[in-house]
């Protein structure tokens, strides 16, 4: 399939590339691969071979891993705006993770032997990469905090305003829209908490003045989702 043509302003969408030089970019822009899978296709599985990375571009896609008893952790969903695979595609080593498209997706791939060609010609995007890489840890060890010292109500909140951030940026708007097509089961796999339970979390976030539903939208009330989230709020 041919490569994608998406422009400077595409790529620096995503956080990965965002510091990368014009002719980085364009560069890249000329080795992405245009790729599309539908609801419940496994994309890559843990312990395979890391040869490419995804850009989602539409759709949604679930990261997890399946625990010796059969349990599924979700780690997160990545939703165009996201990239995934990464890691296995810097380092060398097998897949981290499942990757399954959740609904009909649509992205890109690069490929390994490319992502290693363009960062021979262009050294200066490996600090753009290590800026990146240490966000996303900072991300996950939020992520583990809120899971492990949070009760659930916190952990909402806290997971709301990671995703409003990665929307809207740091400057938050005092009432932010979002759209979360999420569903109650989905929501419960990445916050590690029962389905019964987020229910009655966003019910108490309703109860607060933190959200009001409209259907998938969810208008935000940044300064009590900023209260509930601290271990001293009301979570």
């Amino acid at each position: 399939m041919a490569p994608n043509k998406t422009g400077v302003a595409f790529w620096r969408s995503f956080a990965m590339f965002e510091g990368f030089a014009p002719e980085a970019v364009a560069l890249l822009d000329s080795m992405a691969i245009a790729r599309s899978w539908s609801m419940g296709e496994t994309i890559f599985q843990r312990g395979e071979d890391g040869d490419y990375m995804v850009v989602v571009t539409d759709g949604r896609i679930k990261l997890s891993l399946l625990t010796a008893t059969g349990r599924e952790l979700v780690l997160r969903y990545a939703e165009a705006g996201d990239t995934l695979g990464e890691l296995a595609l810097l380092d060398g080593a097998p897949r981290s993770a499942d990757a399954t498209a959740t609904v009909s997706t649509e992205g890109l791939v690069l490929l390994r032997r490319d992502f290693e060609r363009l960062q021979s010609q262009f050294p200066a995007t490996a600090q753009s990469l290590i800026t990146y890489l240490v966000q996303r840890l900072r991300d996950t060890t939020e992520q583990l905090e809120s899971i492990a010292l949070f009760e659930i109500e916190a952990r909402l909140a806290r997971f709301l305003l990671v995703t409003l951030r990665h929307v809207f940026g740091e400057d938050l708007p005092d009432e932010p829209q979002l759209r979360l097509d999420l569903s109650q089961g989905e929501l419960a796999g990445v916050l590690g908490a029962s389905r019964p339970k987020v229910n009655r979390a966003i019910m108490a976030l309703q109860d607060a003045g933190a959200i009001e539903r409209d259907g998938a939208v969810l208008r935000c009330d940044v300064e009590q989702l900023e209260l509930i989230a601290e271990p001293g709020g009301a979570g």
